[in-house]
């Protein structure tokens, strides 16, 4: 079932958001060489304990950390630990924050220092690809017009798109309905409502579609070892389109 929230929830979701966008604003001025993935997640979850709130992702199906950092060619699910950060890698950051019973979910790739201009432009497109699925966002639209403009855009620079993972609904849980692909048709899929709050998150690989899940059961890879990048988004339908909650106005 699609949940639509009520006034007194999605403000209770926009300040989820908004501890997101504090968790990102540390994160990231910590990266550089050097720097272990497990160093990043303890001062992430500093940061959403500060605000009383609580890591989504900690205690989640057994998940054992607050971010999951995925660098290189592991597309999701990395789990932070002592490897430590060397000139040229990107690394996504994936962060949920849960205040008050609700959920908010976001992801950034970041740059280590200098990086190939192969790895500038696969994470440009990945980033770009949901904001021009914004464009298509509101109430009467569907589902796999957002899949099919994703879809159409990373397609267009010849990235490929793993069909296994995709974007969903967020509010009391941390995954609602509806499922979100990353792939699909226009005109298909559930119909978009206003107050429908969704994780809208282009998953993109420079290389083959094809992904691996390593022993841990969580690491997700791509299987050529070729790059991979995710950006993603905690969205509210509104009646005249869409209010991103987890990004900065202007950035």
């Amino acid at each position: 079932m699609i949940n639509v929230k009520s006034s007194r929830e999605l403000a209770i979701m926009r300040e989820a958001g908004a501890i997101v966008q504090q968790v990102f604003d540390h994160v990231a001025s910590l990266i550089r060489p050097g720097v272990s993935t497990l160093m990043l997640d303890q001062a992430a979850e500093k940061v959403i304990t500060s605000f009383n709130a609580v890591p989504s992702f900690k205690g989640y199906m057994g998940y054992p950390a607050t971010l999951c950092t995925s660098v290189n060619d592991t597309l999701i699910h990395g789990i932070p630990s002592n490897y430590r950060l060397i000139e040229g890698d990107i690394i996504s950051v994936d962060v949920g924050v849960n205040l008050k019973g609700f959920h908010a979910d976001a992801a950034r790739t970041y740059f280590v220092g200098h990086v190939s201009d192969e790895a500038k432009r696969l994470v440009e497109v990945t980033e770009r690809s949901f904001f021009e699925a914004m464009k298509v966002i509101r109430p009467g639209a569907r589902v796999g017009d957002i899949s099919y403009t994703i879809q159409s855009y990373v397609e267009s620079f010849g990235y490929s798109l793993p069909p296994n993972y995709c974007g969903h609904g967020v509010g009391q849980m941390l995954h609602e309905e509806p499922q979100i692909p990353n792939l699909g048709r226009p005109g298909t899929g559930a119909v978009l409502q206003a107050g429908m709050t969704l994780a809208i998150e282009p998953m993109v690989n420079l290389g083959s579609k094809e992904t691996k899940v390593l022993r841990d059961k969580w690491t997700v890879k791509t299987s050529d070892g070729r790059l991979c990048a995710h950006y993603e988004n905690t969205v509210i339908v509104t009646a005249s389109g869409v209010e991103i909650i987890t990004l900065k106005q202007g950035g």
